[in-house]
């Protein structure tokens, strides 16, 4: 029998079915789960859970007196055990921002010129690549959301060059929420930053095609990771581990990907990472073919990636944690009935970010954008994020509030 019962009548050996709140803003990737530490009770506390709903017996009338009666099944899911942060950002996220900004156009610059060099058959420039690899990695250490808030501002002309910059940001702060050394960090970096350098290969007509590939086009265009792995291959100064992003970011843990058709055991964490963050700015970006997806929607898709096998799971949660509960650009409606965009994720809250508030209580928009810590507010009676919206059904374009920070 299903019963509602508070978070402080919660104990170990109950099994959860259901919480009050979505799982994107727990550590858990599912809501059914059995506790088995008062530790995953103290991780519900913490994410805001107050009321879920418990499986008891029907004999029972205390759930926490029947608890422990109930069994732990072996499939039931384990929650992660949480990363241990890096050491606290070195300077605010404001401070950071200027130099992020100067960082995100120098890479863009880099990997355009990159492509443009393999194009005419000329050789990498690794060092210009290195160069800005080391400053992306120095400022996502200096202040991790920073460089990565910028990974909403895409051009849909320039998409390759665009996602090439995002993708390398995303998984270097990855990188850094799962402990890299420096070394591996920018190996990461560099190799994700040229994952798609294969693309320079293939036909223009193909590449940008307003449409569902026909099957012998698909496999043209699955070349590009060969030829890209051929390409760095030859490079001096690439070990294998540059290599990994792009061989494997189209591979999928149950093997189903390409090239080569590799599962999880075969497939390095770099090309379980690439796969992620490749598949997050894809989604999210607007292409010839089709629009982007909201972040919070491609955050499920994510997880549902996760729960079938296709991606790494744990690495969802973990890039989850990465990217926040309600990602930059995010377009949210208040408990106010305010419309806001998510500008700053809250390590420390991830329910209440930084946000922009767009209109008013009445659903006016606002002549002057308002920025709101919802962390830190003062208002009465405070503000939360009440659900998710579609900016593009309210005729908002959450990166022109984001322009403003980032031009």
């Amino acid at each position: 029998m299903r019963k509602r019962i508070s978070i402080d009548q919660l104990t170990v050996g109950m099994k959860v079915e259901k919480l009050d709140r979505s799982w994107l803003a727990t550590p858990f990737l599912r809501h059914r789960f059995t506790i088995t530490s008062s530790e995953q009770i103290t991780q519900l506390r913490s994410s805001g859970v107050q009321q879920l709903d418990v499986e008891t017996d029907d004999a029972c009338q205390d759930p926490g007196s029947c608890a422990l009666a109930i069994p732990v099944k072996a499939e039931t899911f384990q929650p992660i055990a949480p990363t241990p942060e890096p050491e606290s950002p070195a300077i605010p996220f404001t401070e950071e921002l200027p130099a992020a900004k100067q960082t995100y156009r120098a890479a863009k610059l880099v990997i355009q010129q990159a492509m443009e060099d393999v194009r005419m058959g000329r050789a990498l420039n690794m060092e210009a690549v290195s160069e800005v690899v080391e400053r992306m990695a120095d400022s996502i250490l200096r202040s991790p959301d920073a460089l990565t808030s910028l990974t909403r501002l895409k051009n849909f002309d320039e998409y390759t060059f665009f996602h090439s910059v995002n993708t390398s940001a995303l998984a270097l702060s990855v990188g850094r929420h799962l402990g890299y050394e420096r070394t591996p960090l920018l190996q990461l970096g560099t190799g994700m930053l040229l994952h798609d350098i294969g693309k320079t290969l293939i036909p223009i007509a193909i590449l940008n095609k307003p449409g569902r590939y026909e099957a012998h086009e698909f496999e043209i265009m699955k070349q590009h990771v060969l030829r890209g792995a051929e390409i760095l291959s030859s490079t001096t100064g690439l070990t294998d581990m540059f290599l990994k992003p792009t061989l494997e970011h189209h591979e999928r843990v149950d093997g189903t990907g390409y090239p080569h058709h590799r599962s999880k055991i075969d497939l390095s964490q770099f090309g379980l990472i690439a796969a992620i963050v490749d598949i997050y700015d894809a989604v999210t970006s607007d292409r010839c073919y089709h629009k982007g997806k909201t972040p919070h929607d491609t955050l499920q898709f994510l997880y549902q990636l996760g729960t079938q096998g296709h991606v790494d799971g744990t690495l969802v949660q973990r890039f989850v944690q990465v990217v926040g509960v309600y990602p930059v650009g995010s377009c949210v409606s208040l408990s106010t009935g305010e419309t806001a965009i998510v500008k700053q994720f809250n390590h420390e809250a991830p329910i209440r970010p930084l946000v922009v508030l767009v209109t008013d209580e009445a659903g006016r928009r606002r002549s002057t954008p308002l920025d709101l810590d919802l962390a830190t507010q003062r208002r009465r009676p405070e503000q939360t994020i009440r659900s998710i919206l579609d900016p593009s059904v309210l005729g908002i374009n959450p990166r022109i509030y984001l322009d403003k920070e980032a031009a």
